[in-house]
């Protein structure tokens, strides 16, 4: 896997050369692009990595694969998701568990744990392609834990620890933002949930900023002294790479891009466009780099700012004028993950995570949320089936898929039976029709001779029909969420 080369030479990078060299060495084409405290992190994780195979610490050793190194790269994940597993216990005491149960194993607490742990797109990502994401949502999961426990400024302190890990997670921090300054900042809110000005604490406010500063010090500090800001800047946010990933994550671009393709094709057939000005490369095929569509207009990073700013401003608004507690600070962060994922620049298919492992907290509270996640995890961990191309890894991720997808349907299905059905028939179709989606790209695609011409296809089909999943499971939740706003409204009134 290529993200075994990438954290080998990071581990290298971080070994062997000073800190003013980390965010210019390029001798590999996976620089570093991570914010300083994983950087720290792969450091720490070379002085024990030496003792396994200190070849794997040479930088100028590019794909190097021994047996020690693969060991040691594994085994760090497993260590390292300890952290996971106690975010997750701590996430079920958040958990109301009143709700009737004949066992333990109908217990939501429980549901919510093995829909945690067992989550299938965070077992592929990290255990059998390669990843340090288990570790990662641990921090997430924890100070969600924590806001969820009234122990804010512990919430806050571990996700702005989180950002200087990974700055995708800046995709939820106006969630944060907003929850943080709702609930700690203001202490009392009026008889109808409307904000009592005067209950604002300055002094609240002041701890949140030195918890951001001084984390943001410790991260960036040494970097600005040495006046590398901006060259860190440029590798976490390298805009030159591109709208879409080499395989399109399934959101509005997907279907943005097979329209221009679908135009593109009809324009040709109808003699509209000149083929000699038409552009060869293609998105699919493996590249990273810009791209100019050809019938639609390109799209800019601006752009896609514009769009995700928009798209996230109704559900930040949800928040801070009827906020609802821990449970519209999820519903909001869910929303937040999934509109940076509907219509962020260069996302990467790995993103859904950010939305489906919170939306597993809404999911054994309520039959409609429920419902949701079944149709958002389904689609969102089927689009991540072509990280695992290799013929060994097909039966694996397969039989991993169904025991999950069954377990994930029966518990929530046993949980809410006294309830409206989850889904509706729609709903069920669609799903349905994604088995005969992988018989074709797995089985028939391959055998014609269509693979040879177009052997883009497949991910094109993936891409595409899983964008339109997870477009609808982003539109319903936003519906319902707007609506139980709406009326929560209306009662007071």
């Amino acid at each position: 896997s290529t993200d075994f080369e990438v954290h080998r030479n990071w581990l290298a990078i971080t070994h062997n050369l000073p800190l003013s060299q980390w965010y210019y060495e390029a001798t590999s084409e996976w620089t570093l692009d991570y914010p300083p405290f994983f950087a720290w992190f792969e450091c720490a994780l070379s002085h024990v990595a030496k003792y396994f195979d200190p070849k794997m610490l040479v930088i100028k050793n590019l794909n190097y694969t021994s047996q020690a190194t693969i060991i040691f790269q594994r085994l760090s994940v497993i260590f390292t998701d300890i952290l996971f597993i106690y975010a997750v216990r701590e996430c079920c005491k958040c958990v109301n568990g009143k709700r009737a149960a004949k066992d333990i194993l109908e217990k939501p607490t429980f549901i919510l744990a093995v829909l945690l742990l067992w989550n299938f797109g965070l077992l592929i990502v990290d255990h059998i392609h390669f990843q340090y994401n288990g570790f990662l949502f641990g921090l997430m999961l924890l100070s969600v834990a924590r806001l969820c426990q009234k122990r804010y400024l512990e919430g806050a302190l571990l996700f702005a620890v989180l950002l200087h890990f990974k700055h995708i997670y800046i995709y939820v921090a106006p969630a944060y933002g907003i929850y943080l300054l709702r609930s700690y900042c203001f202490t009392a809110n009026n008889a109808d949930g409307s904000l009592k000005w005067r209950s604002f604490s300055f002094l609240h406010v002041t701890l949140l900023g030195l918890i951001v500063c001084l984390v943001s010090a410790l991260s960036l500090g040494p970097f600005i002294v040495l006046g590398q800001l901006p060259q860190v800047i440029s590798r976490l946010f390298p805009f030159k790479r591109g709208l879409c990933h080499a395989y399109w994550a399934p959101n509005f671009w997907a279907l943005y891009n097979a329209m221009d393709k679908a135009l593109t094709i009809f324009g040709l057939k109808c003699n509209l466009l000149d083929p000699t000005k038409i552009p060869r490369a293609s998105m699919t095929g493996g590249l990273v780099q810009e791209f100019q569509h050809t019938v639609l207009p390109s799209v800019t990073p601006l752009a896609t700012l514009i769009c995700t700013f928009i798209s996230i401003l109704p559900s930040v608004f949800c928040l801070w004028f009827k906020p609802q507690g821990p449970r519209g600070f999820l519903q909001c962060l869910v929303l937040c993950a999934l509109s940076s994922f509907m219509f962020g620049w260069h996302v990467h298919e790995k993103a859904i995570l950010l939305a489906i492992l919170p939306l597993s907290l809404l999911s054994v509270q309520r039959a409609k949320d429920a419902g949701i996640y079944l149709i958002l995890t389904t689609t969102g961990h089927f689009s991540l089936f072509p990280l695992l191309f290799t013929l060994p890894e097909l039966p694996i991720k397969i039989l991993l898929m169904l025991l999950f997808t069954v377990y994930s349907f029966s518990s929530l299905k046993s949980l809410f039976r006294r309830e409206r059905p989850l889904l509706n028939w729609l709903e069920t179709i669609y799903l349905i029709q994604l088995v005969p989606l992988e018989i074709f790209c797995e089985f028939v695609f391959p055998l014609t001779p269509w693979q040879q011409h177009f052997p883009f296809v497949p991910l094109l089909l993936t891409s595409v029909y899983c964008a339109l999943g997870v477009t609808y499971a982003w539109l319903k939740l936003y519906v319902s969420v707007l609506t139980e706003r709406i009326s929560g409204r209306q009662k007071t009134e």
